[in-house]
């Protein structure tokens, strides 16, 4: 078994309850933790036995541009789209909220799935 992660992919999306979420956005950073028998690749060098990063990548950009209120959803289509693509592994996608809208002073919120 093997761990392939995509660390600090930065979207800008425009997620969030508030109204204004919807319309000013804000910055996101996504990470991919993917977990399963890459060894084939080990031995062959060949991009089609593991996951391609590049992939993961437009999968995570793409789904980060559909507005939803939550992220959590965002983190779910995120999952699940990667799961369809590489069925054989264990995803786990951590998506953070940079400044969110709070009556405080707070760097970000995360949601793990």
């Amino acid at each position: 078994m093997g761990i392939i992660k995509v660390n600090g992919i930065k979207c800008y999306g425009y997620h969030g309850c508030l109204p204004e979420e919807g319309l000013v956005g804000g910055q996101y950073i996504v990470n991919i933790e993917l977990e399963g028998d890459f060894s084939k690749s080990e031995e062959t060098d060949d991009l089609n036995d593991t996951a391609d990063y590049v992939v993961v990548f437009n999968i995570v950009k793409s789904e980060m541009a559909i507005r939803n209120k939550l992220i959590e959803q965002v983190a779910r289509r995120i999952k699940n789209k990667i799961s369809t693509k590489y069925p054989e592994t264990i995803i786990k996608v951590e998506i953070i909220k940079l400044k969110p809208p709070m009556n405080g002073d707070v760097d970000s919120v995360s949601y793990i799935i």
